[in-house]
């Protein structure tokens, strides 16, 4: 019976497990289909370590300025005691620290992902799940050596690379989305990606509650090594219980510049005519849509500890959990906006959503205000399930690792540039109008909205022109599949 749950799912290809002895080892230990524990746990890895990191660069380098943050271990909260140049210095000094562990983690892992993804295609995904879970780890134990040494923070840069040679977190998101496009078909893609964007919605909201309260009553040190235990589950999970979704694997070398060729020719490859161009599009959207995401998440703990909020960890906690509530609320307007419109519009609403909730954290001096610019993001997340869905099926079967690949290297190029923009826009903006970057943030959602109207516009006038040509024309003008 278990094996007919996991191998009779509706539009899914036959399960490997279907070829395995009923008795056999593989058999019982490999028969779930289900990617997402592996990405809820890291996602909980990384939500915990994300802001703690943060607050924690705010005590250590406060502490070396001459605030009263006293050590790193103990909680903090409340705005400082000191104002003016030496708040501004601190806030810019914190934001610059976040941009070097940004880049130092970005150079790594854009050779180390596009290495792995399309390395995946070949021997499978569940390798390039356990590799970055591991690394992830790594990094975590890297963490946790430089709070009980009280090494210099200049060492959490170890970490990051050490993590970024392994994939990092970039990877684990390539290989869970490849990992649901080879399980399901192409009907009922979009909303199985929601399903899989919704699980970084749970984990970030539990573990931003929970880093809150734990780091307010604890410290540093407790909450990482739950940090360190989750990616570690994540990488025995995929390692024994998850089941291989590549059905036909092969040997295939891994270090070998035909990975990067693979990926490289997915952009560069104008024969596959309309196909191609939507991929270059849509990439150009995500990009925007991620980056303004990316952001607006890097400076949102500098905005609140700082006047006028002066947050306390808690408040920072659940703040936190009311921004990962947008993937659980995405997911449900997902689901009942898909029965009227299509995915296009869909989006279009999301966009809209997100730049409105944008809008009103810019202008947020309360606590309150500020909770209703959370509140108005509820359906921000849809715009993302909906892009990666039409990218993957602008691809073949074939190439989902390396697409996803791809899509995790213009994730990891969100991350620099929206450390890069953001974090340098944040601390120059302090002096006339400290919420302009999430203004500046929510401006740039025009482009994605032009450029999804425009293409849902261009298909529309296609089918309606195809009417009137002959029927030779007609053939030629109609959308492969992959375009559909």
């Amino acid at each position: 019976m278990a094996e007919q749950a996991a191998d009779g799912v509706p539009g899914e290809p036959p399960s490997a497990a279907a070829a395995t002895p009923a008795g056999s080892p593989l058999s019982a230990c490999r028969r779930l289909r289900a990617v997402e524990p592996v990405l809820l746990l890291a996602t909980l890895a990384l939500a915990l370590q994300a802001p703690l990191a943060t607050q924690l660069l705010w005590d250590r380098l406060g502490a070396r300025n001459g605030s009263d943050s006293g050590p790193a271990g103990e909680p903090r909260g409340g705005c400082p005691n000191h104002t003016g140049s030496s708040q501004q210095e601190l806030e810019t000094l914190v934001a610059h620290w976040n941009l070097y562990l940004n880049l130092a983690g970005f150079f790594v892992g854009l050779f180390s992902v596009t290495l792995f993804g399309p390395w995946s295609d070949s021997v499978g995904r569940r390798p390039v799940l356990i590799l970055p879970a591991l690394g992830m780890a790594l990094q975590a134990a890297v963490y946790l050596v430089v709070m009980y040494a009280e090494l210099p923070v200049g060492y959490l840069v170890v970490g990051r690379v050490l993590s970024g040679l392994s994939g990092d977190y970039n990877l684990i998101l390539a290989g869970c989305f490849a990992y649901v496009a080879d399980v399901s078909d192409r009907t009922a893609r979009t909303f199985r990606v929601a399903v899989l964007e919704a699980c970084l919605g749970l984990a970030g909201m539990v573990a931003s509650v929970l880093g809150g309260q734990w780091r307010k009553a604890q410290g540093y040190v407790a909450p990482f090594w739950l940090v360190f235990a989750a990616s570690l589950a994540a990488a025995l999970y995929a390692a024994f219980v998850l089941q291989e979704s590549v059905l036909q694997r092969q040997p295939r070398r891994l270090l070998t510049l035909r990975h990067y060729a693979t990926v490289y020719r997915l952009y560069t490859s104008p024969a596959c005519g309309r196909a191609w161009h939507r991929l270059l599009l849509y990439s150009l959207a995500f990009f925007v849509v991620v980056t303004v995401h990316f952001g607006a998440r890097e400076i949102l703990v500098l905005y609140e500890l700082g006047p006028p909020l002066c947050w306390s960890p808690e408040l920072i906690g659940y703040g936190s959990a009311a921004q990962y509530l947008t993937y659980l609320s995405s997911l449900g307007g997902l689901w009942l906006l898909q029965r009227c419109l299509p995915d296009a519009w869909v989006a279009q609403l999301g966009l809209l959503s997100n730049a409105l909730g944008l809008v009103t954290v810019a202008l947020a001096g309360t606590t309150a205000l500020m909770f209703t610019g959370y509140g108005l993001l509820f359906l921000s997340m849809m715009v993302t399930p909906v892009i990666r869905s039409k990218l993957s099926k602008s691809v073949g079967e074939n190439e989902q690792g390396a697409l996803f690949a791809a899509v995790a290297c213009v994730e990891g190029l969100c991350s620099l540039v929206a450390t890069g923009v953001f974090s340098s826009l944040f601390p120059a903006c302090l002096s006339f109008m400290k919420g302009f970057p999430f203004l500046f943030g929510a401006i740039l959602l025009l482009v994605p909205a032009a450029i999804i109207g425009g293409i849902e516009v261009q298909d529309g006038t296609a089918r309606y022109r195809r009417f009137g040509e002959a029927p030779s024309s007609r053939q030629e003008a109609e959308p492969s599949p992959q375009d559909e």
